[in-house]
C-alpha cells in the first residue's frame, strides 16, 4: 500500500464481527477493512480505485472471504459516500 504514498492506512480484521457467518474461521484474518487516503486517486472513480487495489493484492485476496474498501483523496477525507 505504500505504493500510493498514503496519508492515512488503516488496515482492520473484521473477522471477528463474523463469526458464525459464511467464510468466518478460527483465528480469523477472513474479513478486512482497508481505509486508505491517498492523492494517487485523484482523478479516478471509485471502481477504477477499487479495481487497482484488488490487483495489487490479486495473490492475497484469494486467502480471505471479504475485503472492503475505503478509499479517498485528501480532498475528500470528511465526505460522506
Amino acid at each position: 500500500m505504500l505504493y500510493f504514498n498514503p496519508s492515512d492506512l488503516v488496515v482492520r480484521d473484521e473477522s471477528e464481527k463474523h463469526k458464525g457467518h459464511s467464510g468466518w474461521k478460527e483465528g480469523g484474518q477472513t474479513h478486512f477493512h482497508v481505509h486508505i487516503v491517498s492523492d494517487f486517486f485523484s482523478g479516478k472513480s471509485k471502481l477504477q480505485r477499487h479495481r487497482i487495489i484488488n490487483e495489487l493484492l490479486h495473490d492475497d485476496i484469494k486467502m480471505i472471504h471479504a475485503l472492503s474498501l475505503s478509499t479517498k483523496t485528501s480532498d475528500e477525507v470528511g465526505e460522506i459516500e
